[in-house]
Parts: C-alpha cells; sequence; structure tokens
C-alpha cells in the first residue's frame, strides 16, 4: 500500500468510524494487520490511529475557521490614497513613509481618517500592503512589463563559438559597425556586415539609422550579393536583430536565426575580426552622416567585396590545443574566401563557374584605386577639407605612384591625420587686456 494517495477528510472519518468495532475485539495480530492498513490508506501517524480506533466518540470533523479581516474597505481606500500621493512606491518604501504622509495630508487638510483607521494604517506590514494592493498595482500597471526582446531571446536559441566546428557554407555572423567617430549622440551611418563562417566571404552595406526595418532590407541586399544561398543568421543581442520584425523573415524565408550569448564577444569570433580587418580598415573612425555620405559609402562597400573576396587571402583557424597556460593554434595556408568556396564540395559547379568568370574579368589594381577614390571622398566628407589622395589620378598615374607610394606612409585617405586645429592655450582672461596700449606706449617712449 506504499504510495497510495492519502484519502480526504470525509472519508478518513467513516473509515475510522467503520473500523473501531473490529479494532476492539480483534486479537493483537489482527489489530496490527488494521493499524496497516490504516495508516497506509489514510495518511495518519500510527499513534493517531491508536488514540482514533480507542476513542469512545465518533469523530467529527472540525468547523471550518473563517479568518478575521483586520484591513477593511477603508484601510485600503486610504493606504490607495497614501500610495498614489508616494507615486506609487513598494511596500516596504511606503510602511516607512505612511506616519510622515498621514501626519501631512492631515495637516494641510488632504486627508482625515477615523483614529481606528489611522491606528491600523500605521500598523500594516510591508506584506499586507503588496498584498491588499496587488489588484490596484495590475490595474494601474505600475509593474515594469517585461520587453518583447526578452521573450524572443528565449524563443532564439543560443549558438556559441564552439558550434561552428562543422559549419557549411551560407551560416553567416551579422553585426553592425558604427561610423559615429568619438561621439554617438545625434545620427549617423552604420555598415551591416554579414561573413560567411566557412568561407570567410564578407559582405557589408551602408544604412543611414539603426532600424529593424532597414535590417531586414539590407539582408535582403546581402542575400542578393551572396553567391551561395544563406541557410542561417547568427547575430549578438542588439535590438535591431532581436525582434519580430527580423524573426518573421527568417521564419518566411527558412532561415535558421541564432543569437549568441550576452556579454560573450567570442561567440562571434569571425564576425568582429572582419569589423575590424576589413570595415575598419577600409573605413576608418571617422564620423559619417547624411545622404551623400551614406551614398559614398554605398559605392564603397560594392568595391571593397569585389577587392577582399576575390583578392584577400586570410587565415582560418585549423585548431587550437591548450599546453599548459599556452594556446597554441594552427592555421590553414592563407586562401581567399573565393578560392575557399571553389574548394568546397557543397558548392554547386554552376557557382564556381560564375565566380571563376568573375575572377578572370577583375583587375585588383583597378579595385584598390577605386578604393582609394572612394575613401578620398569619404575623408573630404568628414573632415570638410579636400585631402591628398588619388582622387584625381587616372588609373596609370596610380599605378606609376605605387613603386614610391610606400615612402609616404599612410596611403588611405580616411586614415590620414586631417590638420590641426588652432588651439588658444589661454585659460583665464589676460590681466592686462585693458592696458596693453598704455604699456606699449611707455616702451616706445
Amino acid at each position: 500500500m506504499q504510495g497510495t494517495k492519502p484519502m480526504g477528510k470525509e472519508a478518513r472519518i467513516e473509515l475510522v468510524d467503520a473500523l473501531r468495532e473490529r479494532y476492539r475485539v480483534a486479537p493483537r495480530e489482527v489489530k496490527g494487520r488494521i493499524l496497516d492498513e490504516l495508516v497506509a490508506v489514510s495518511g495518519f501517524h500510527r499513534k493517531h490511529a491508536v488514540r482514533l480506533l480507542r476513542s469512545q466518540s465518533p469523530l467529527q470533523p472540525s468547523p471550518a475557521v473563517l479568518g478575521r479581516r483586520v484591513y477593511d474597505e477603508a484601510v485600503r481606500q486610504a493606504l490607495i490614497v497614501i500610495w498614489e500621493a508616494a507615486d506609487r512606491i513598494c511596500g516596504k518604501r511606503l510602511k516607512v513613509i505612511i506616519p510622515s504622509f498621514l501626519s501631512a495630508m492631515e495637516r494641510h487638510g488632504h486627508l482625515k481618517l477615523p483614529p481606528e483607521v489611522r491606528q491600523r494604517l500605521e500598523a500594516v506590514s510591508p506584506a499586507t500592503i503588496d498584498r491588499m494592493l496587488r489588484s490596484v498595482r495590475k490595474t494601474a500597471g505600475s509593474r515594469r512589463k517585461k520587453r518583447p526582446g526578452k521573450r524572443l531571446s528565449r524563443e532564439i536559441p543560443v549558438k556559441t563559438s564552439h558550434d561552428w566546428a562543422e559549419s557549411l557554407p551560407g551560416h553567416l555572423e551579422i553585426d553592425f559597425v558604427v561610423h559615429c567617430g568619438e561621439s554617438m549622440a545625434g545620427e549617423y551611418l552604420h555598415s551591416l556586415v554579414a561573413t560567411d563562417v566557412c568561407s570567410g566571404w564578407t559582405e557589408a552595406v551602408a544604412l543611414l539609422a539603426r532600424e529593424q526595418n532597414l535590417v531586414v532590407e539590407g539582408l535582403k541586399r546581402i542575400r542578393a550579393q551572396m553567391p551561395m544561398s544563406v541557410c542561417g543568421i547568427n547575430s549578438d543581442n542588439d535590438g535591431a536583430f532581436i525582434n519580430e520584425t527580423l524573426a518573421a523573415y527568417c521564419r518566411e524565408e527558412k532561415i535558421v536565426f541564432t543569437r549568441s550569448r550576452v556579454n560573450h564577444k567570442n561567440d562571434q569570433a569571425w564576425i568582429e575580426q572582419k569589423n575590424g580587418a576589413v570595415i575598419r580598415r577600409m573605413v576608418g573612425h571617422s564620423r559619417f552622416s547624411g545622404l551623400v555620405a551614406g551614398q559614398t559609402l554605398v559605392q564603397l562597400h560594392q568595391i571593397i567585396r569585389l577587392y577582399v573576396n576575390f583578392f584577400q587571402p586570410s587565415f582560418k583557424l585549423r585548431e587550437r590545443v591548450r599546453d599548459g597556460s599556452k594556446i597554441k593554434k594552427s592555421y590553414h595556408a592563407p586562401a581567399t574566401p573565393c578560392d575557399r568556396l571553389l574548394a568546397h564540395p557543397g558548392i554547386s559547379q554552376g557557382i564556381k563557374d560564375t565566380l571563376r568568370n568573375q575572377q578572370c574579368l577583375m583587375d585588383p589594381v583597378s579595385l584598390l584605386h577605386r578604393i582609394r577614390q572612394g575613401q578620398s571622398a569619404l575623408a573630404t566628407l568628414s573632415t570638410g577639407q579636400p585631402v591628398d589622395g588619388p582622387s584625381q589620378d587616372d588609373l596609370n598615374q596610380f599605378l606609376s605612384k605605387l613603386p614610391e607610394s610606400w615612402r609616404s606612409g599612410e596611403v588611405r585617405p580616411t586614415h590620414q591625420k586631417g590638420p590641426a586645429k588652432t588651439r588658444n592655450w589661454r585659460t583665464r582672461e589676460d590681466p592686462f587686456a585693458r592696458v596693453w596700449a598704455d604699456i606699449l606706449l611707455s616702451l616706445q617712449s
């Protein structure tokens, strides 16, 4: 009978009354078995069951005890008034300030309470305050609502840096690069960057603002430029990514949407590396804003994608082994993203033929020249002054300067220092400003 669910109160009373006479006349061995059955079925303690069976009077159900209400509606209404006057603070804080509010409100004629109501208000506990105000808080909506992003964060699965070991082409990491300069105040451009974890193929589009609908439009442009189909997207926990608009787009397009862990940048190690090695290296850290700068950045990204994906080899980690306190890393031979796609068995022959044809038609020197021209235009928009660069040179002039350009130091216009600003180092008013004329006159005489 072990594990049997205990009986209800009425049924236990009936069972004890039915067994009492049998228990009284039964021999010792039978009494033991009756007790065993009663304890197993009813859940009584064995000693308590013995007392019940030996009792002469039948059991009576205990009368229901009605709780005595200490704080009536008058106390509740007065508490609501004080709670509102205290700007809807919590019960623990309100308990401390109730005496002061009662005195102040009565002194200024805002509240007049009977002595018994005032006494109960001063005696109420913080837990009772919260319990009495529970329905009021719910109606008033004073409790902080959970943001929709929190719900989506629970629905979107987490993907860590250890989950990318066997990734296939088409699984992207996405992130923002902000072009705000030294201040994040006001409006400025953003670059939405996406990189394929398997091949390193990187795309970027310029956005005028950090907005979820613009993010979806940017992803559509990125997908149109990708040589392979996009199977999955992994982002950080930015609200521009973790929202219903992007989640619905991924569901509609059958794209697996995952996210990284909060405050774990290494979960997005591939896109973080491309942010610096591609976007910051090509665009710099200056501030860009407005439509003209946006159009210039769009054109520059279109050239950068060709130059980086077809003519910029990169390393790819093969394995990492911990040796005591050190970590030893080994890498595959450097290869361009295009070469990695050409060597991958999961890419169709048609896509490989298209990539080979594109690579044969492109001139890396011409692409670099156009990148320098775009960088010059961006630098001019950022500083407001013309920047020395190849913006006016044709391709032949640019090519002729390549052997000696190293002597000029930094050749990227977006990374060259602008003219120094004039600085008035005086930090206080000149004490001789009013008598300089007299001083000069006395020196001349």
